[in-house]
């Protein structure tokens, strides 16, 4: 039977679930020996195999005799949308999925700190659960020029960047750039370059990161989109200059950290995520600074026709699952 998390009678259930329909479905369990003992139940695939879910499992079944604990010890081992969906099978696996050592599993270790950088008035009686789903939604920071979350199936924390936040050579010279509304921008905006000598990005960002590898991207594309009678369409005439030279990326961090890369811009018409490079966070318990740009100074010719959104961070472990990241 296949799961689903009912978002009408508990929304914050179901938050984790949303959107996340390639996880779908949920690890079976083979019920432990007739003893229900905690200290037996060591991983979720060893336990649900062979049993058959129920939305109303009654008392006698396997499912109906599992003791709260031991449910909400086996969902520390499972991800935050398996737990959402077990949530809905009747109310011992409800009442686990609350548990707040459960949630704090999936937190990441410096959420306090991160609560305070984001919220800084947080009310402090919230369980852990509703950190996580309060983490987990798009919360704008510095004047809206940048957004963080946690991906809601991995716990991890992504942040992204606006052009707004970003220091970009004659951008408000409007021969060279202009500033376009767009709907496929998550924050409304994009930079558009008509056509320029000397290319040049800055930015640069201090934040709480917790421990983990991270990777930056600046996602860009090579035209200029708009809507013609309903159907998304896309000037490339004007783009130019990309092809002569590659593009150069750096990445430097506070702790000493320093990577340089560079590759031609490809693609017209879609956006695309070029990676400039990855840094290691060892503690989270403290700020890491990091400082970026993106160039092409190569002034024998000059270059144009290129949207400019955002500069994102992701845990590198996302260019594993998530196609968008890795560009042909």
């Amino acid at each position: 039977m296949r799961l689903r998390a009912n978002s009408e009678s508990d929304p914050a259930v179901a938050f984790a679930f949303r959107g996340n329909k390639q996880r779908n479905q949920v690890p079976l369990l083979h019920p432990p020996s007739s003893t229900h003992n905690c200290s037996k139940l060591r991983t979720p695939s060893t336990l649900f195999m062979g049993l058959r879910f129920s939305s109303h499992p009654s008392p006698e079944s396997p499912l109906g005799q599992l003791p709260e604990s031991c449910v909400a010890l086996i969902m520390t081992n499972m991800d935050p949308p398996q737990i959402c969906q077990l949530a809905t099978l009747n109310r011992t696996f409800r009442a686990a999925s609350s548990a707040d050592f459960v949630w704090e599993s999936k937190l990441p270790t410096n959420y306090p700190l991160l609560l305070r950088r984001i919220f800084p008035d947080f009310p402090s009686d919230l369980g852990k659960r509703g950190i996580y789903a309060t983490l987990c939604r798009v919360s704008s920071l510095d004047e809206g020029t940048k957004k963080v979350w946690l991906d809601r199936s991995m716990g991890k924390l992504c942040l992204c960047i606006s052009v707004n936040g970003l220091s970009i050579t004659g951008i408000d010279d409007r021969r060279y750039w202009n500033r376009i509304s767009t709907e496929e921008s998550r924050f409304g905006t994009v930079a558009y370059l008509q056509q320029i000598w000397w290319f040049e990005v800055d930015g640069e960002v201090e934040f709480p990161f917790p421990a983990g590898k991270y990777s930056l991207f600046f996602r860009i594309q090579l035209g200029r989109a708009s809507k013609r009678f309903g159907r998304r369409v896309c000037n490339t005439e004007h783009v130019h200059g990309w092809d002569i030279k590659p593009a150069r990326f750096q990445l430097w961090t506070s702790d000493g950290q320093y990577v340089a890369s560079q590759c031609f811009l490809k693609g017209p018409g879609k956006w695309v995520y070029y990676h400039a490079g990855d840094f290691v966070v060892e503690n989270g318990n403290a700020s890491t600074k990091l400082k970026f740009s993106m160039t092409q100074i190569d002034c024998t010719h000059t270059k144009g026709g290129l949207c400019l959104d955002s500069v994102l961070v992701y845990p590198s472990e996302f260019r594993k699952v998530k196609a968008f990241l890795n560009h042909p």
